[in-house]
């Protein structure tokens, strides 16, 4: 082994002690490995995406990594830096050229020395700021990649956004320049990609054409199973990284897919997944936001916090914390309180327990810490307390019904849609068209007779006044008209002693509750309105033509015939 082979090895074996299994995998059947680079954002930094006159901005903590494909030549790092590619999904086909570019001016200035990890500093803590990006990026617009995509012509090979979004990406080499361009040209869907040979070919390849050195395969759309392994897993070296006994880079499946596949993949460009499909931009927003909420959860889990009930401290994976306020609690804590508000019907009390505080939780943190049945209840007796403040919102005065009903503002009818019961949202009674509610005819019946005397109160006292009225004469008719009121008279005495006897003589279906009235027979009852089939003497509901085994079983009712 010469010298650069023992100092290739010593690099090698320098950074798989210093980075772990997603940062970096060697390659054990070659000097080649990947680096993944997690860029270092400054605060409040902010992605920004223009469509048309309108823009979508956020802040977000973590932009997806920059892969660094490598292999080391027989003549590294005395005569030849190392041959490289550099992929990533949120920077265009200049910027990665501008990185390419410094990186082998990074290696010129060693004078011969090992360089890797000093890319790995460059591109981590000062690409941003080489590339003049301090606290925002924006992103291309569908808009501006279909102008540049019509400008390249043939001979450059663009890093626009392609329209198709295939989840399987090309494989783009620099040692087949033709092959790499007609890849690039015909798969659909690729990434940025900048990519410098190095080694004795070098020279020949920098004569031959600048555009051979500069490959691009355009953008990832964000598939089913890219957002699975995100939201599942958040950062999982064997779906971002080969694994270090393969010799061949693997599918990525993370939230930063950005790595380079084989051509055997390229027969699957023409399958097209189905369902709704995101713009090219939309889909680069998309992966850098979910990739940016994976990692703060992962940020999050491994970070010790006090819980706010028990002053605790407990890791991150086992706590929550309120989206509303921020304020963090440990899944025990926060999983009494919540279980304890519920089984008491307290639903207002399902909040941040911290003092004042009023924010609440979202419904799948309260599944994930009540369980499924007590997440019933919440979720029963919240729609329960959200219809009851909506003021359009009435129930149906059936007792065997209740269910909601929506009114409307300007009558005072509403029709049930359950048992299509037609009732006025005031009194609460079958509708009455434009006639006054009961209640408001007895208010107006009492503000005009208020200097009248008031009518006997008992049913035998009105039973008498009627007897009076009924059969006496002229002159005693007016004597009662002038001291009770006619209108009194006549039709309030009238009512009081229908409903009373309405009351004495008729009983109320069981189901649906209406009068009815017995003439003669068995104790046997069908209902005129909802046909129910019931015992007249107990008013239980009884299965039809199983009236022998009801008297059987209550012997009451069959005596009381």
């Amino acid at each position: 082994m010469n010298a650069d082979r023992e100092e290739q090895e010593d690099e090698l074996l320098a950074l798989q002690s210093i980075f772990d299994a997603e940062e970096f995998v060697r390659d054990e059947s070659k000097f080649a490995g990947e680096i993944r680079v997690c860029v270092e954002l400054p605060a409040d930094f902010t992605v920004l995406l223009k469509e048309g006159e309108s823009q979508r901005q956020y802040k977000i903590s973590y932009l997806p990594p920059l892969h660094l494909t490598f292999e080391l030549p027989e003549d590294y790092p005395s005569s030849s830096p190392p041959s490289f590619t550099l992929t990533c999904s949120w920077l265009t086909h200049t910027q990665l050229s501008a990185l390419t570019t410094q990186l082998n001016d990074l290696y010129q200035a060693t004078g011969g020395a090992v360089v890797l990890f000093t890319w790995i500093q460059f591109l981590k803590e000062d690409a941003l700021g080489f590339l003049d990006i301090s606290s925002l990026l924006e992103l291309p617009s569908d808009e501006v990649s279909n102008l540049s995509q019509l400008s390249s012509g043939e001979k450059h090979q663009t890093g626009d956004f392609a329209s198709d979004q295939d989840p399987q990406p090309s494989k783009v080499s620099s040692e087949d320049p033709q092959e790499a361009e007609e890849l690039g040209r015909n798969s659909p869907v690729s990434h940025y990609s900048s990519a410098t040979q190095s080694g004795p070919n070098s020279e020949s390849d920098e004569e031959g054409s600048e555009d051979q050195r500069l490959e691009t395969s355009g953008l990832k759309a964000v598939s089913e199973d890219d957002h699975e392994d995100t939201v599942n897993g958040g950062d999982s070296s064997a779906s971002l990284l080969p694994s270090s006994n393969s010799p061949q880079p693997q599918d990525p499946c993370g939230p930063a897919s950005v790595l380079v596949h084989s051509k055997e993949s390229t027969h699957k460009d023409n399958q097209k997944p189905s369902g709704p499909s995101l713009t090219p931009s939309q889909a680069l927003l998309s992966q850098i936001l979910i990739y940016n909420a994976a990692q703060k959860q992962k940020e999050f889990s491994t970070t010790v916090f006090d819980c706010g009930v028990c002053f605790v401290g407990w890791l991150g994976s086992d706590c929550v914390q309120l989206f509303e306020c921020g304020h963090i609690f440990c899944r025990g804590c926060l999983g009494g309180f919540f279980k304890l508000q519920i089984t008491e019907g307290n639903i207002r009390g399902v909040r941040c327990p911290d003092g004042d505080c009023t924010a609440t939780p979202t419904p799948a943190q309260v599944q994930s810490l009540v369980g499924e049945e007590l997440f019933s209840r919440y979720d029963r007796l919240l729609l329960q307390m959200t219809l009851d403040r909506m003021a359009d919102v009435v129930y149906c005065p059936r007792r065997t019904c209740a269910a909601a009903c929506i009114m409307e503002k300007s009558s005072r009818a509403a029709m049930c849609s359950v048992c299509d019961f037609a009732f006025c949202v005031a009194c609460k009674k079958t509708y009455h068209g434009t006639d006054k509610c009961q209640n408001e005819k007895r208010k107006d019946e009492e503000s005009e007779h208020s200097q009248n005397t008031a009518l006997p109160r008992t049913i035998e006292g009105l039973k008498a006044l009627w007897a009076d009225y009924s059969k006496g004469s002229k002159e005693r008719k007016k004597l009662l008209e002038s001291r009770y009121g006619r209108s009194r008279v006549q039709f309030t005495v009238q009512e009081g002693l229908s409903e009373q006897w309405i009351v004495v003589n008729s009983k109320n279906c069981p189901h649906c509750f209406c009068k009815i009235e017995k003439h003669g027979g068995c104790n046997m009852m069908t209902c005129a309105q909802c046909h129910q089939y019931f015992c007249w003497a107990c008013l239980s509901a009884v299965p039809w033509g199983r009236s022998g085994s009801h008297y059987s079983q209550s012997p009451d009712c069959l005596l009381s015939l």
